[in-house]
């Protein structure tokens, strides 16, 4: 569902100021507890049709880990309307795509259809909520197609594990410290009542946030709202658990050994506030400035030239509760782990005692502007940020305003949350290192090469 590592630091800078459109949006409440938001946008003849459900991987129970994602797959086998195996059909026989993913804090699905189609759209992920058939057969299949997503995703990626490794160092009681595609073997565990009470809990008109996004008729799109969402009744009334972790202050020491891998990579992971504050924004600032392109701070000087790293980067991992704040390199020739991270911390030391130049604060505007626009340029991309703002913010209008909070954040605030949250005893050093069979294994074959 996230972007890579490697991905998330090397997006290049698009150049000038971008200036984007205000989007308009109508919301309110049916009387079961489905929140709705509807987005007229006539510029092209399609619509989405959307539903964001307040459960992710965090919400699971510590012996049952990756239900959330499992769900992401069952929701799919069929309902008491739609036979197993047909829903693919009916939506690419209707000129439509759909899919579906999960965090640590919600799952979030949408079809993409013609707007001629928004009823069907419609009427399919009210299915969803109110008929979805959970049965052993759907489970068995869909506990085969998990288990090879991670095998594809996970255990034969490189550094598939990085993530997954950050979390469960970072947190000890915060149900973040798993990964959100879970455990197999609680999954293999569980019964069939186990899956059919998880989504008579969590899959629930009062749990979820329906966005209908595109070329839409908006008195008739309410008119269909009512008449397919209006019917499913209420579901049982949600107190989510708060985890508090105590403060990191020594520095954790970690390591893990991949198998897939041949070049170490570096970690230094600090953990961070919710997305939803101040600071959480002006750790994503410091993240561009540290590593967005290849002018950025790191890039050019450990990339560039120092040539000490095949790659660096920085990216601020935002999460609803928690984040963690993440620097990675893969060192090169001679350079070692621990080499990385004193440069690295050079840049962090500047950062946190002297203000950024005025050139360098302009390109961080423009690139904050850039990203807004880019975030917003699709009739997808709104529907998904208007669900999120509603479900983990709490605020719709975040998509028009959010923009004016990194516009107001300053030099000083960029020192001063340098200062607050990224120093080295409140932080996870992880050597991300190749499994030492493998690495004796390439050791030998290059001293063959060598003779």
């Amino acid at each position: 569902m996230k972007k890579s590592l490697i991905a998330l630091s090397s997006m290049l800078m698009l150049g000038g100021m971008a200036h984007a459109q205000k989007v308009a949006f109508e919301e309110y409440d049916l009387p079961n507890g489905l929140h709705v938001i509807l987005h007229n946008d006539p510029s092209a003849p399609v619509v989405i049709t959307s539903v964001m459900y307040h459960v992710g991987s965090k919400d699971e129970n510590p012996e049952r880990t990756g239900f959330a994602h499992f769900f992401e797959h069952l929701l799919f086998e069929g309902t008491e309307n739609i036979k197993r195996g047909e829903w693919m059909k009916t939506v690419t026989s209707n000129g439509g795509t759909n899919n579906a993913n999960t965090s640590e804090d919600r799952t979030y699905y949408f079809e993409v259809f013609p707007s001629n189609n928004t009823e069907l759209g419609l009427w399919m992920e009210s299915e969803r909520l109110m008929h979805p058939v959970i049965n052993q057969i759907g489970v068995d299949t869909q506990n085969e197609v998990v288990k090879e997503e991670k095998r594809l995703r996970v255990d034969n990626q490189p550094y598939g594990q990085l993530i997954a490794e950050v979390k469960k160092n970072m947190f000890k009681v915060h149900p973040y410290r798993w990964a959100t595609i879970g455990s197999m073997a609680h999954l293999d565990a569980s019964k069939l009542e186990e899956f059919q009470a998880f989504n008579k809990k969590f899959y629930s008109p009062n749990n979820a946030v329906l966005v209908v996004a595109g070329q839409i008729d908006v008195a008739q799109t309410k008119a269909w709202i009512e008449k397919y969402f209006g019917p499913i009744p209420r579901g049982v009334e949600l107190k989510k658990e708060t985890f508090v972790e105590a403060p990191i202050t020594e520095t954790i020491h970690a390591s893990f050994e991949d198998s897939n891998i041949q070049k170490p990579m570096v970690v230094a992971a600090y953990r961070t506030p919710s997305m939803k504050t101040r600071d959480a924004r002006i750790l994503d600032m410091i993240s561009t400035y540290l590593s967005e392109g290849k002018s950025s701070k790191l890039y050019k000087k450990i990339v560039d030239d120092k040539k000490m790293a095949l790659q660096i980067g920085a990216f601020n991992y935002s999460q609803e509760d928690y984040g963690q704040y993440i620097l990675y390199g893969m060192p090169q020739g001679e350079n070692t782990s621990v080499d990385l991270i004193r440069e690295i911390d050079e840049e962090i030391v500047k950062l946190q005692t002297d203000l950024i130049s005025e050139k360098d604060f302009q390109k961080l505007q423009n690139i904050n502007e850039n990203n807004y626009v880019d975030n917003n340029a699709s009739v997808e991309g709104v529907a998904e940020n208007l669900a999120t703002y509603y479900l983990l913010y709490g605020d719709v209008n975040l998509i028009n305003t959010e923009i004016d909070m990194y516009r107001s954040i300053t030099r000083e605030e960029i020192r001063a949350v340098a200062k607050k949250f990224l120093n080295p005893n409140q932080r996870l050093i992880l050597d991300y290192v190749a499994a030492k069979d493998k690495a004796d294994s390439n050791e030998g074959e290059q001293a063959k090469q060598n003779k």
